[in-house]
């Protein structure tokens, strides 16, 4: 393959988790001196990368220019690998495309990443019900690593998780699956995250003068992650609360996540099944019992940070999960998931 060609490329370049996205892949060193090709809107005029992104100036000997989106372009330059970092209409409009044109997919945005109509709902898919969005959904697997390793490394399109549905599952789900966690009694998740998980497009809502000095709850009983939750922990929708929340800072989400076990366990206990269920799983740290994960000591990594607090009780328990929105909760997520169907270590260009 010639240096100027490349077999990876990103459409929607633009956003928050784009950027990250393409100074993960500019720095990956399985692409040294092959860098990505970068996407802009088809038939829109051809711009510098780092015109936009100064911050990632110098990662590349070649001057790197966003390039109008063609399916020629992707054939000329011998794409394998197409990363959408695109709006879910987007991606349902060009995720089958891709698939029929041998590419693998890994799509950040929410498009394929339900497999219950019902889940699916919340985003009105004007192509809901169409033959061809339920075979893209057949061939769509869930790209969370910890849960689905084995799938992620021989799939075709991989729909990477929500930055929220990250943060608790991973929190939950040994617990969940050990079969400790009595659902009857309901579990809690209440959530904050930075103003990035939000999108680079400005809102009344992310305004700095609303912002600011402020912390606001949103979409109640309603949010897009809500699903990812369902599905992924298998527990039914009256079993789980999930309140989001928006802090005034930049970036990182803390989840505080409340459960009531079937029975009494030890600290040692939980931690222990903690350790086992991530036990080859890099980018997930569990800390000790009574040692409580904090924003500061994960943002700008592709860790999942995660610790628990005990009720003297033995049957009460509050875990709290860290990460990065836009790292572990998308653009690290999304690297991490194409080093699994590369049959790359997990954590290169991560660490």
């Amino acid at each position: 393959m010639d240096q100027g060609q490349s077999q990876i490329a990103v459409m929607g370049v633009t956003g928050y988790a784009g950027a990250e996205l393409a100074r993960l892949l500019l720095g990956h060193p399985r692409l040294a001196g092959t860098p990505p090709l970068f996407l802009g809107r088809e038939g829109s005029a051809r711009e510098s990368l780092t015109a936009i992104h100064p911050q990632l100036t110098g990662l590349s000997k070649d001057q790197l220019c966003i390039e109008p989106f063609s399916w020629e372009l992707l054939a000329a330059r011998w794409v394998k690998v197409l990363f959408l970092a695109t709006p879910h209409e987007q991606s349902r409009k060009w995720a089958p495309e891709a698939l029929s044109r041998g590419l693998r997919v890994i799509d950040l945005s929410g498009a394929w990443r339900l497999e219950d109509p019902a889940n699916r709902a919340v985003y009105k898919f004007s192509d809901e019900g169409s033959a061809t969005a339920a075979k893209t959904q057949a061939a769509s697997v869930y790209g969370m690593p910890e849960l689905h390793r084995d799938t992620i490394a021989k799939a075709r399109l991989v729909a990477n998780p929500g930055c929220y549905a990250t943060t608790v599952i991973l929190a939950l789900k040994p617990l969940v699956a050990a079969g400790w966690v009595d659902v009857k009694r309901g579990i809690i998740c209440d959530a904050k995250s930075g103003v990035s998980g939000a999108g680079k497009e400005p809102t009344a809502k992310t305004h700095f003068m609303y912002a600011a000095d402020n912390l606001s709850a949103y979409g109640l009983f309603g949010h897009r992650h809500t699903g990812e939750l369902l599905e992924q922990l298998d527990v039914a929708a009256d079993a789980i609360t999930f309140t989001p929340h928006l802090l005034p800072i930049p970036r990182g989400i803390l989840a505080t996540i409340y459960v009531t076990f079937l029975e009494r366990h030890t600290a040692g206990e939980v931690e222990a099944c903690l350790r086992a269920f991530y036990a080859e799983s890099p980018m997930v740290r569990i800390h000790a019992a009574g040692q409580l994960p904090q924003i500061q000591h994960v943002v700008r990594t592709n860790f999942c940070d995660l610790g628990f607090q005990l009720a003297p009780d033995g049957r009460r328990c509050i875990v709290i999960s860290c990460l990065d929105n836009l790292l572990k909760g998308a653009a690290g997520q999304a690297v991490q998931n194409l080093n699994v169907m590369s049959g790359w270590d997990e954590t290169e260009g991560l660490l």
